[in-house]
């Protein structure tokens, strides 16, 4: 299936994105994102969101469940490397970095209704903290419950239940790709929250135990760098043999685009 813009009811547009592969990653700036989640809270209309960089459209061209997962949520883009891929393949970058770890604080301070949000994911004294992060920084909203990703599929039925008895506006799945992807899509029919993203290792940033790189680390793209130095065993097949392998999908899909357009 060709990846390519698409229809949002919740803003009642169409909206502009770059296909990467079978993917359509929205080409939204931050305010249009923002625009998105109030939309479908106020409207209680199913809004589920990837962040996707270039580990987790890679994962997916590995895996075809985590595939079609990703082909069931609204995609948005995030880090140098689907930037450098939408230059590659559309010849323009995205006009704004979504990644969640600066996404989700501009939609908690700019959002105009207060929240009602559930944290899921990390450990349990990083989601704690996390949550205490957030009443202490945004307190207009409130976290009405909160839980670590350590389950068993055996507990995903009552899972659900204390989310949906907690009625959180927002759902924050913390549990890495493609496992948090995949919760909140096979799990979708029996969540009554309006909108679910997936947020990655946000809640590690939020308590402290994980350091954010440089601001100059960030300005130059490089942030990917700072986290590989800080975790080298545990990043290094996502980043020193997973990027020359994105570039090289990349250059495929470049040359079959150019195969059929002959």
């Amino acid at each position: 299936m060709l990846a390519r813009d698409f229809e949002s009811e919740l803003l009642g547009c169409r909206i502009e994105a770059t296909a990467i592969g079978p993917f359509a990653i929205g080409r939204l700036r931050s305010r249009d994102a923002i625009q998105l989640v109030e939309a479908a809270v106020q409207k209680r209309q199913n809004l589920d969101i990837a962040i996707c960089n270039a580990h987790t459209l890679l994962s997916a061209m590995d895996d075809p469940r985590y595939a079609a997962t990703l082909q069931k949520m609204t995609l948005l883009n995030d880090g140098i490397g689907i930037s450098l891929a939408s230059k590659l393949l559309r010849e323009e970058p995205f006009p704004e970095n979504l990644n969640g770890t600066d996404l989700i604080p501009r939609i908690l301070a700019n959002i105009g209704i207060p929240l009602r949000i559930y944290l899921l994911g990390a450990k349990e004294e990083q989601v704690r903290l996390a949550k205490e992060h957030i009443e202490t920084a945004y307190p207009k909203h409130q976290v009405v419950g909160y839980r670590n990703g350590y389950f068993a599929n055996d507990e995903l039925d009552s899972l659900c239940r204390e989310i949906n008895e907690a009625k959180p506006d927002l759902l924050l799945v913390a549990m890495g790709n493609p496992r948090q992807e995949n919760f909140i899509v096979e799990n979708r029919s029996a969540l009554t929250v309006p909108v679910a993203i997936g947020v990655g290792a946000l809640f590690d940033f939020m308590s402290g135990a994980v350091v954010r790189a440089p601001k100059i680390f960030q300005a130059a793209g490089l942030e990917w760098l700072f986290r590989l130095l800080q975790e080298p065993r545990r990043l290094f097949r996502r980043y020193v043999i997973g990027i020359p392998r994105f570039l090289f999908a990349l250059m495929k899909i470049r040359f079959s685009r150019s195969r059929v357009s002959r």
